[in-house]
C-alpha cells in the first residue's frame, strides 16, 4: 500500500467511526468492526475508492484458508459491507460470495452447584457482580459489558438490552441475587456511565478483562470441563428449561430470531418427570 493509499485508508476508517458512531453503535463493536476494516485493507492492498467485490472474494478465500471460525468471519464481512454502504454510500453484495451454513451443536453446561462454586470462589465484588449478572439474565459478553447503569430498572426488576443503535433490544428478568449484588457494588465502586466500567471510567471494562475473570474463577472452583464465558448463557437457557418455563419464553431472553436456536438447549435439559402433573390433577 502505497503512502496515498495509506493516508486515504486512514480518512476512510476515520469516517467509518465517525458513522458507527453517530449511529449509535456500542463501543465493542466499533473497536470489533474498525479492526476487521483496517485487516482488510492490509490485507487487499487496495485503495478504498477502487476496492471491489473481487476484492472481497479474495479476501474471504484467504481468510477462509486460515479456518477461522464462521462467526468472525461473518463479522469482518458485516463490517466491510457496512463500511461501503455507510461510508462510500455503495451496495456491496457478499451473499453469493460467503453463504455459511450453520451448524447447532449441543454445547457444554454447568450445573447449579458448579455455577455456585464459581461464585463462591470469586470474592472480588466487582468480578463476582459480573459473573453473576451473565448468569442470572443469560446475558452475551459483549451485552454485560455494555450495560449502562440506567439499563437496570431495579422498580420493575428488569434489565433492559439495548441494540448497537441504543434502542430497546429486550428486556431479561433482575433477580433478587444480582439486584442485592448490585447495590453492594454500585455503593462501593460508583460507576459513572457504564455498569462495569474499565481502568478509565470513560470506557466499559473489556470484553477480554471479564473471559480473564472468568478463567480465573473456574481454576479456583476446580471445574474441569472445557467452558467459556458463553457457558454461562448456555447454562441459564438449560436450567430454565429444566424448571418448565416455556420455551417461547426462553427464546425471548436470550434475543433469539429462530427458535430453532434455542430448542438445542432441549437435547441438554433433564426434567424431572416425577414432579409434572398430569392435567386431569389440575381440574
Amino acid at each position: 500500500m502505497n503512502s496515498n493509499n495509506l493516508e486515504s485508508f486512514s480518512g476512510t476508517i476515520a469516517n467509518f467511526v465517525s458513522f458507527l458512531e453517530k449511529n449509535r453503535y456500542s463501543y465493542s463493536t466499533i473497536k470489533a468492526y474498525k479492526k476487521a476494516v483496517c485487516s482488510f485493507f492490509v490485507s487487499t492492498g487496495a485503495s478504498p475508492s477502487t476496492v471491489g467485490e473481487s476484492d472481497l472474494k479474495a479476501y474471504i478465500e484467504e481468510k477462509q484458508s486460515e479456518n477461522i471460525s464462521e462467526g468472525f468471519l461473518r463479522q469482518m464481512v458485516s463490517a466491510i459491507k457496512l463500511l461501503f454502504s455507510g461510508v462510500f454510500k455503495r451496495d456491496l453484495e457478499t451473499e453469493h460470495l460467503y453463504q455459511p451454513q450453520r451448524e447447532y451443536k449441543v454445547p457444554e453446561v454447568l450445573t447449579k452447584k458448579e455455577i455456585n462454586r464459581i461464585l463462591e470462589a470469586t470474592d472480588n465484588l466487582k468480578h463476582r457482580a459480573i459473573l453473576t449478572g451473565l448468569y442470572s439474565g443469560g446475558l452475551r459478553l459483549s451485552e454485560i459489558t455494555g450495560l449502562e447503569i440506567s439499563d437496570i430498572d431495579f422498580k420493575n426488576m428488569l434489565i433492559v438490552i439495548r441494540s448497537d443503535f441504543g434502542l430497546k433490544e429486550r428486556e431479561v428478568m433482575l433477580s433478587i441475587r444480582f439486584r442485592d449484588i448490585l447495590l453492594q457494588y454500585l455503593k462501593m465502586y460508583m460507576p459513572k456511565k457504564w455498569l462495569f466500567e474499565g481502568n478509565q471510567s470513560a470506557k466499559p471494562y473489556s470484553n477480554r478483562s471479564v473471559q480473564q475473570v472468568f478463567a480465573n474463577a473456574i481454576t479456583r472452583a476446580g471445574i474441569e470441563k472445557k467452558v467459556s464465558v458463553h457457558t454461562l448463557r448456555h447454562s441459564f437457557a438449560t436450567h430454565l428449561l429444566e424448571s418448565g418455563t416455556d420455551i417461547h419464553i426462553i427464546q425471548d431472553f436470550l434475543g433469539h430470531s429462530s427458535i430453532k436456536t434455542t430448542k438445542v438447549y432441549q437435547q441438554i435439559a433433564k426434567a424431572d418427570k416425577h414432579k409434572i402433573l398430569s392435567p386431569m390433577d389440575m381440574i
